[in-house]
């Protein structure tokens, strides 16, 4: 499906213009993030308040289900409420499934989640891999502070300091935030100041050019992508362990080492590359 492509460096523009023998390069601001059909933008959040409380409906069981495991495999509430900025910078209470350990930000204080980050549960990690922990925020949805298409919505201590780095990012608030949006399709979650400027200028283009054609395909691939996860999850149930995963398994034993067969990851070391050639002995019978 065909999705426009948006540079990160569409936050200026430059013109080169020629007055005798002097050229200059001008940067100029571009147009404000400003949504152009206001109409639209009514409706939209009319159909998504009623589209949102049939999937909420409809996703119940599926929360409920998460929740309950949540709660068995890991200390603490299975819901957490995170503050977040809504439409015109307003606060407001997101709703989520817990991911990680309880409190996990205690001695930290807010930041991004990092790759292989060791504050996230098993069960959280199989909630985020197919976006299940995301489906209480049609709650969100309902009560008119989120919308199922939008900027992912920023938590304020983060805000301040990304409005001072980025002085645009304020501009992602002239539309309500959303469960999916353009740039949480086009590119990875974020991990420092360089990934939220990429994503910026994404948001800054669907603000811009909202209308029920785009929102329609960042939902439809949206569905594609959590049909492809939740395969993908399932899968790794009822998949067999692979060739290397036995061998590092023997040559762990070999050597006498703890091994799992049910780990998330074969350890640097048991790798094929790395591995030491395989030996076999035969056992002699007497």
């Amino acid at each position: 499906m065909y999705m426009p492509e948006v540079s990160c460096h569409s936050l200026t523009r430059k013109r080169v213009t020629n007055e005798g023998v002097a050229s200059a390069t001008v940067t100029q601001t571009c147009e404000a993030a400003i949504p152009k059909h206001t109409l639209y933008v009514t409706l939209k959040y009319l159909v998504e308040t009623a589209a949102a409380l049939a999937l909420l409906v409809l996703f119940s069981p599926v929360i409920l289900i998460a929740a309950a495991l949540v709660t068995l495999t890991s200390a603490g509430p299975a819901f957490y409420c995170q503050t977040r900025l809504g439409r015109n910078g307003r606060n407001f209470k997101v709703f989520k499934l817990r991911s990680m350990v309880h409190n996990a930000e205690a001695s930290t204080g807010a930041t991004w989640c990092q790759l292989n980050d060791s504050r996230i549960t098993p069960v959280g990690r199989l909630l985020r891999d197919t976006h299940i922990d995301e489906l209480p925020q049609l709650i969100n949805v309902v009560l008119g502070q989120m919308s199922l298409v939008g900027p992912r919505p920023e938590r304020p201590e983060l805000a301040a300091n990304l409005l001072r780095q980025l002085p645009r990012f304020n501009e992602r608030l002239n539309v309500r935030p959303g469960i999916t949006g353009f740039a949480q399709l086009r590119l990875p979650p974020d991990t420092d100041l360089e990934s939220v400027r990429r994503k910026l200028a994404y948001d800054l283009y669907y603000v811009r050019n909202v209308n029920a054609w785009l929102d329609l395909r960042i939902l439809l691939l949206t569905l594609q992508l959590f049909i492809k996860s939740l395969l993908a999850s399932l899968w790794t149930f009822v998949a067999l362990p692979s060739r290397e995963m036995i061998e590092a398994h023997l040559v762990a034993i070999n050597n006498g080492e703890p091994a799992s067969l049910f780990g998330d990851e074969t350890p640097c070391s048991f790798r094929p590359e790395n591995r030491p050639p395989l030996v076999l002995q035969e056992s002699q019978s007497a």
